[in-house]
């Protein structure tokens, strides 16, 4: 199977550059399944109905979130409608947070991929253990027995915690891939398991930007410690990131990962098929 995974789309930038790449990146690439992670897709803070549209006009399959869930209250119903829409697993149960944390998509082909998405707690939202909710979900959907493929999508600030993440599903996941960071890591790899890795996709953002950002309100309040307002995602032409990943059918693990880099200004890398 052909997965692809690409990182946090941040306001109307981020959409547009899939707009544009992501048609032709499932032409080219032979893709099967396709998975964004779309949490900062709404002005850069939350999902709506109309911009999780466009994404998935563009091509995307399923979309996962993260520590802006639910910045824009329509979500809170939205993901109860939209079952395409995965936001972390990890909530308290006391919480009752509506949607899925995770589930088992069917491509057109009749092949099955788990989605899952978690928060990490280092540096975030108090939430329950990250480990112990993926934990649950590959005993539910095993790869190679329910799931032809697996992705698990660690969205967290630290590194350690992304990379534990990705030892602790090694063999049992297709591919494990951080999100929250905005910026692509050059750790793109198999583990000795089998699992596919990267400690963060990338954002699908302009990068002459802080972490997607307009440079303006990050660097006054880096500088002055005061805020002059509202964050706002640059409008720049985007670089759409993300991970190119090929399965063996038999087991669902592994065979090839690459990193995907395409428009803006980020320097190019596109798997060759």
């Amino acid at each position: 199977m052909r997965l692809a995974f690409f990182g946090d789309v941040v306001g109307k930038s981020g959409r547009d550059g899939l707009s544009d790449h992501l048609p032709g990146l499932r032409r080219d690439l032979k893709l099967d399944f396709v998975v964004v992670n779309a949490e900062n897709a709404a002005g850069g803070f939350g999902i709506t109905e109309n911009t999780a549209r466009d994404i998935f006009n563009a091509g995307a399959d399923v979309l996962t979130l993260g520590n802006h869930s639910w910045d824009q209250r329509e979500a809170l119903t939205y993901i109860v409608r939209e079952p395409r829409l995965i936001r972390p697993a990890n909530y308290p149960r006391l919480m009752d947070a509506p949607g899925r944390g995770a589930d088992v998509f069917t491509t057109s082909d009749g092949r099955r991929v788990l989605v899952m998405n978690v928060l990490g707690r280092i540096h975030m939202d108090p939430m329950d253990d990250p480990f112990s909710a993926v934990e649950r979900e590959l005993n539910a959907a095993p790869l190679g027995v329910v799931a032809d493929a697996v992705i698990v999508d660690m969205h967290c600030e630290a590194t350690s915690e992304k990379m534990a993440m990705g030892h602790f599903c090694d063999g049992r996941a297709s591919l494990v891939v951080g999100t929250h960071t905005h910026v692509p890591t050059a750790d793109c790899q198999i583990l000795p398991g089998g699992t596919a890795y990267q400690t963060d996709a990338g954002g699908c953002c302009d990068y002459d930007s802080v972490i997607g950002n307009d440079k303006e309100e990050p660097l006054r309040r880096f500088t002055t410690r005061l805020s002059g307002g509202r964050y706002v995602p640059a409008s720049g032409p985007a670089t759409v990131c993300g991970v190119y990943v090929e399965t063996d059918d038999r087991t669902g693990l592994a065979t090839r990962v690459e990193p995907i880099r395409v428009g803006g200004r980020l320097s190019q890398a596109i798997p060759a098929v």
